[in-house]
């Protein structure tokens, strides 16, 4: 089955939008995030990701023609709308695995920044095209001491078929955060961390840095990790 990244990284709540692009899950994001207000600590995690659409929605809607001819200020609305939301460090501990823990903080940081920048350069046009009947959020309720959340959403393609996305998230000290996204039961911290362990396992953390940082799309990693080591 092939689901779209757009972010994780980003982003997040379009995450599907393209879903017949890309045979990889998906992912994240900048290195630093805007800081989460008060009133966002307090927020149900559901609440959290309809209001992040809803702000995106209203710019988009207001200057689509724009973003659809300069796909490259799609950033713009990420950075503001998405990312103080999304816990960029914990998704890229996650997805790196036992090498997060060999990894010095520059090379953690460049994975950081050059996974997000990644995927926002071969996806995030894919964000200028999303509507408000493309996205439905089911509410949810969770409990005080709960330190971990799923919020279930749907998108809806063009052709009609409805796709269950949910987002994964943690409670910080500022408020929840989104670290995982599942399309389908398909988890993109679980699919990048194989996909990267394998080449990271055969050239090293450099080698993938340096690949995302030269504008590679992540899936396009796997699949020359995987036909290299069926050479070998």
């Amino acid at each position: 089955m092939k689901v779209a990244t757009i972010l994780v990284a980003g982003a997040w709540i379009a995450a599907a939008t393209s879903y017949a692009d890309l045979a990889a899950a998906q992912g994240a994001q900048p290195a630093a995030a805007a800081q989460s207000t008060p009133a966002a600590a307090s927020q149900e995690p559901s609440d959290i990701v309809q209001t992040a659409a809803q702000g995106i929605l209203k710019e988009l809607d207001a200057s689509r023609e724009m973003y659809h001819k300069d796909p490259s200020k799609i950033a713009t609305l990420v950075d503001k709308y998405l990312l103080p939301h999304f816990d960029t460090e914990y998704a890229a501990r996650l997805v790196l695995a036992q090498y997060w823990r060999t990894a010095t903080p520059d090379q953690k940081k460049r994975f950081i920044d050059a996974f997000y920048h990644s995927l926002l350069s071969n996806y995030g046009s894919a964000l200028a095209d999303f509507t408000a009947d493309k996205l439905k959020v089911f509410p949810s309720k969770v409990d005080p001491g709960v330190d971990h959340a799923t919020v279930r959403t749907e998108i809806k393609r063009d052709n009609g078929d409805r796709i269950a996305v949910n987002y994964v998230l943690r409670k910080a000290a500022d408020g929840w955060k989104a670290y995982d996204v599942n399309i389908d039961g398909i988890s993109y911290v679980k699919s990048y961390r194989e996909d990267f362990g394998s080449q990271i396992a055969q050239q090293g953390i450099d080698s993938v840095i340096a690949r995302l940082e030269r504008g590679e799309k992540p899936a396009e990693i796997s699949k020359t990790t995987k036909a290299t080591g069926s050479k070998s």
